[in-house]
């Protein structure tokens, strides 16, 4: 029995894994809506192009007005510190779109997950993290690809270690794998 069939609140942070289109991010909208905590959403994609502007539409308009934004495509801990309260729910939507943020502006990545690392156990706060797993295809043929597959795996297991509940969803049914 999963958290959104009992009804009952979430404890601990939770991480949602999946490839593109496998429905995580619905999935995990809907272990929000099932806490009854205010619903706030960090959305840490760029709107680089129509085609992401659509993703990020789409999004926003599934959701509905129930639910608080944030915008936040570098600084998640920041914005995570400054909407911490312990009667909010937070999804953050979705880690791989932040690190490829950090990689692009030439971030120190490992730093960056250790200042997440080290603020998801304190957080008020219940956490809901959505993440694109991209570790199951091939090896990328260039070396950004494979750096970006590789600090996405690694962060990945530092939030799979620290989280209460992780989920693996395809074709939109969910594989619980921890909690």
């Amino acid at each position: 029995m999963t958290a959104i069939q009992s009804g009952s609140v979430l404890a601990g942070s939770v991480l949602v894994l999946g490839g593109a289109r496998s429905g995580k991010s619905v999935f995990a909208e809907k272990l929000v809506k099932a806490s009854g905590l205010g619903m706030h959403y960090v959305a840490t994609g760029r709107a680089w192009d129509g085609e992401m502007q659509a993703r990020i539409a789409g999004h926003r308009d599934r959701r509905g007005a129930d639910w608080q934004t944030h915008e936040e495509p570098l600084e998640l801990v920041t914005c995570l510190e400054a909407i911490d309260a312990p009667d909010r729910i937070v999804l953050i939507d979705c880690l791989t779109l932040w690190v490829t943020n950090l990689m692009m502006e030439h971030r120190d990545i490992a730093a960056e997950f250790e200042k997440l690392a080290a603020y998801v156990p304190q957080a008020k706060a219940r956490l809901v993290f959505v993440s694109n797993e991209v570790g199951l295809g091939i090896v990328p043929e260039n070396r950004m690809a494979r750096d970006f597959r590789d600090h996405a795996g690694r962060l990945h297991q530092i939030i799979a270690e620290i989280s209460a509940d992780v989920y693996f969803i395809a074709a939109g049914l969910p594989l619980k794998m921890k909690g």
